[in-house]
Order: structure tokens, then C-alpha cells, then sequence
């Protein structure tokens, strides 16, 4: 036997004939990211004890064994003085270890009508539970930042773009609040999500459940989850829960990633529609007049990260057969990685949005360019009278001949307006101001300053339901 091999204890190392190679330990071994389970798998594990106690699987003083060695164990974890062994694999393993040498054979009979695949399982759901609560408060923390801006930007005119061209005005307040909608469809995702995570695995053991008098609904009940999962092979077996949350986390950090960029775009010289809080910027190393908006762009770039996972965890799935495989040691990394971007990324930007400082001056001149008020000229016409089709043809001459001269529409004269339609009258310049084009959409989902305000109340009142 070379030197490469080295004594392994393990639960199934009376099967073989030779310890497992070091290079293969390491390359199988889990402990160094899975131990963040390792409060989870204290709490799952207490409950299992408990309810093989109230089966006859137990004894009271086994329990109660049990009890103490893992309230010695959480201690030792959370003062980090926990030795943590990669000859144990993983989590579970180095858990069950301990709670052996400090209780004896009490610590051995805990993985009675259990398994390490429902094991796991378990532990997974617990935490992403936990993780999603983090996310969904985050989301709500930052809806709210965004419609504090909102409301005091309820009046404040900037040009609305379509394909990056000035196309209509809108107000900051209303722009902001096209956020709060995104974001609040992505905690309903989460919630969602949430409810297909809360499904108790435990009682699944390998793949076919047990041969024991277990009670899997009082496990259920002591941790909190709304249910048992009803297929003891799809129990251990999949992770389209997770695959499911990375996915919503995805598609909020896409949300995030679009309002990065436009943060970034917006804080230009060339825009200078906002500053951030010098906190969220970094300078150049040479150029020192630089304020570069470095949270924004590198929140884009870990959106990319993000998306990556979700498609790391949908490849490693899709040809995996029933039940449980190795394959699945894989998901920990990516899920773990992904819930803690979201949740830092959603922390900063609860911070960022109240920095943001608005020039409103700057705003109102751009959307004051561009003939942002030709559709409103338009509307204008067919109101009084003009078929659509038709109005839309006059005022694009009318943008030709104001461009040509330089001039925006409202500067053109009346009797140059009148020469494109003879339903032009001198109310025309009402609508051709960007605060009389916001002020006519006064609508729900409307940019009227008093939209803005409403969607501001409609937003608080959700936010407080909870």
C-alpha cells in the first residue's frame, strides 16, 4: 500500500478492503462548504431525535443525551473551536463524530430511520427557508428606499427613452416606481418558491423510506415546514427547488442589473441626471478627477455569476436517474453562492438608492430635447377631431420643420403650427410642455404627479401587509 493511502474511519468502512485514496478524500470531500449547513443540521436532527423518542426508538435518557452533546456542539460551532475533519467527508459526518465522543452509543443511534440523502435534503430546505426570508426582507427594504425617492420625486420631469431615444416625458418618481413593480413580482416569486422549499424530505432515508415506526409529520410540525414531501425517491433525489429560487434570484438581479445601468448612464457627465453617495464610488489611480460608479457596474457583472449558477444546477440535473447520485454534492456551492450575492447585493442597494441625489434641472432640460411632446401634439389633434393616422403624419412634418430650424415644437410660432393643421388654436402650447404631457396622464400607471403619489400609497400599503 503506497503512501498515498491513509486509514479512513467512515460509516461504511467495514465494505472495503483499502482506505480511500487522498486524492480521492479531497476530491469527494464536502466539509469545507457544507459545513455552513451545520446549524440546520443540528435542527433537523434534534427534531429526528425527538421523534424517534416518541416512537420507542429512543430513550428519554438517550434524548436527553442527545440534546446536550448537540447543545455542546452548537456552542462549539458558533464560538469556532469546532475541528472540522475532511477524513469525515462532510457536515453530517464530523456532526455525528462529535456528538459519539461526547454521548457514546446515544450519538450512534440517532441515524436510526434516516439516511445521509435525506439527511442533506433536509438541511438544504432549512437553509434556503432561511435565505429566502433574508432575500424577501432585503426586497422589501429596497422597495421601500426606492418609493421614499419616488414620493419626493413625484414631480420631478425627466424624458422617458425608448430604444435610448428621448420619447415622452415622465417623472423621476414614476421611473423609480417602474422598479418597485419589478421587485415586488420578484418577492412574489420568492414566496412562492418558499412554499415548494417547505416540504419536509426527512423520513425518505436512502431512496425507499423506512422499515421504523417513524411520525415524518411530527418532524414536519417541530420545524416548521408545511408538509412532507410525498415520493421518497423525488424526496432525495431532486433539486428543482433550488434550481427554482436561483432562478427568481436571477431574474431580481437582472432587475437590479437594468437599474445599474441605468444608474451608471444617469451619474455621466454626459447625462448628469443623479450623483451617488461618494460611499458606492471608487477614483481612478490616475486620473484624478474620476468618480467611478463601481457598485452599479459591478452588480451588472454579478448578475452574469448568478445567471451562471442557474445554469450550472439546470446541466447538473438533467441526466441524473432516480434517485440520489453524487452529482448532487455540486449543488451547494453554486446555491450558496447565489443566495449570498442576492443578499449583498440587495443590502448595498437598500443604501445606494438613499444616496441617490437627483438633478432635477439637468432632467427637465433633457426632456425638454428630443420632441419629447410630439405625441402629445398628436393627441392633441385627434381630440380635436383629426383621425390618428392622420395626426401623426402633420406633426411629423411639424418635427422636420422645428429640427431644421433648430427649435423644439413649443418654440414654433402659432401660425407655423397652423400651417401643418388648421385645428391648431392657441391652447396648443398647454400640451406641449413636458409637465402638461406628464400632468394628461392621469391614469392608473399614468406619470401624473398624482399617479406617482397614489402608486406610492398602493406601494407603502403592500409593503406594510407584509
Amino acid at each position: 500500500m503506497t503512501d498515498q493511502f491513509a486509514k479512513k474511519s467512515e460509516a461504511w468502512s467495514a465494505r472495503f478492503s483499502e482506505p480511500v485514496a487522498e486524492l480521492v478524500k479531497r476530491y469527494t470531500a464536502s466539509v469545507d462548504f457544507d459545513k455552513r449547513l451545520a446549524l440546520h443540521d443540528i435542527e433537523g436532527s434534534l427534531a429526528h431525535a425527538d421523534m424517534l423518542q416518541s416512537v420507542g426508538l429512543l430513550s428519554a435518557t438517550e434524548l436527553d443525551a442527545i440534546r446536550g452533546g448537540m447543545a455542546t456542539i452548537r456552542d462549539e460551532i458558533e464560538r469556532g473551536v469546532f475541528v472540522w475533519s475532511i477524513d469525515l467527508e462532510d457536515v453530517h459526518l464530523n456532526i455525528e463524530k462529535r456528538l459519539t465522543d461526547l454521548v457514546g452509543d446515544a450519538g450512534k443511534r440517532l441515524h436510526t430511520a434516516r439516511s445521509r440523502n435525506d439527511q442533506v435534503a433536509t438541511d438544504i430546505r432549512l437553509w434556503l427557508r432561511a435565505a429566502i426570508d433574508d432575500a424577501s426582507a432585503l426586497l422589501a427594504a429596497l422597495q421601500g428606499a426606492l418609493v421614499d425617492l419616488a414620493e419626493a420625486h413625484a414631480d420631478t420631469i425627466m424624458p422617458g427613452f425608448t430604444h435610448l431615444q428621448v420619447a415622452q416625458p415622465v417623472t423621476f418618481g414614476h421611473h423609480l416606481m417602474a422598479y418597485v413593480e419589478m421587485f415586488s413580482r420578484d418577492a412574489e416569486r420568492l414566496a412562492d418558491c418558499r412554499r415548494r422549499v417547505n416540504r419536509l424530505p426527512l423520513g425518505a432515508a436512502a431512496l425507499a423510506g423506512t422499515s421504523y415506526p417513524i411520525d415524518r409529520e411530527r418532524v414536519a410540525r417541530t420545524l416548521g415546514f408545511d408538509g412532507v414531501c410525498g415520493n421518497s425517491l423525488d424526496a432525495v433525489s431532486d433539486r428543482d427547488f433550488a434550481i427554482e429560487f436561483c432562478a427568481a434570484a436571477s431574474i431580481a438581479m437582472v432587475h437590479v442589473s437594468r437599474f445599474s445601468e441605468e444608474l451608471v448612464i444617469w451619474m455621466s457627465p454626459r447625462v448628469g441626471f443623479i450623483d451617488l453617495a461618494d460611499r458606492f464610488c471608487t477614483g481612478s489611480s490616475i486620473m484624478p478627477q474620476k468618480k467611478n460608479p463601481d457598485v452599479p457596474e459591478l452588480a451588472r457583472g454579478k448578475t452574469g455569476r448568478v445567471v451562471g449558477h442557474l445554469t450550472a444546477l439546470l446541466v447538473l440535473m438533467k441526466g441524473q436517474p432516480l434517485a440520489y447520485n453524487k452529482d448532487n454534492q455540486e449543488d451547494k456551492e453554486p446555491l450558496f453562492d447565489v443566495a449570498d450575492t442576492l443578499t449583498d447585493t440587495l443590502r448595498i442597494f437598500v443604501d445606494l438608492v438613499g444616496g441617490i441625489q437627483a438633478k432635477a434641472a439637468r432632467m427637465r432640460q433633457a426632456a425638454a430635447e428630443g420632441f419629447s411632446t410630439a405625441t402629445d401634439l398628436a393627441d392633441y389633434l385627434v381630440k380635436k377631431g383629426m383621425a390618428f393616422r392622420d395626426a401623426h403624419e402633420a406633426v411629423a412634418h411639424a418635427v422636420r420643420r422645428a429640427s431644421d430650424a433648430g427649435k423644439d415644437l413649443s418654440e414654433l410660432s402659432l401660425e407655423q403650427l397652423r400651417t401643418f393643421s388648421a385645428l391648431v388654436g392657441d391652447d396648443v402650447y398647454a400640451v406641449l410642455t413636458p409637465e402638461g404631457s406628464v400632468a394628461a396622464r392621469d391614469h392608473i400607471g399614468g406619470t401624473a404627479p398624482a399617479q406617482v403619489r397614489a402608486a406610492v400609497a398602493r406601494a407603502r400599503a403592500r409593503l406594510s401587509a407584509g
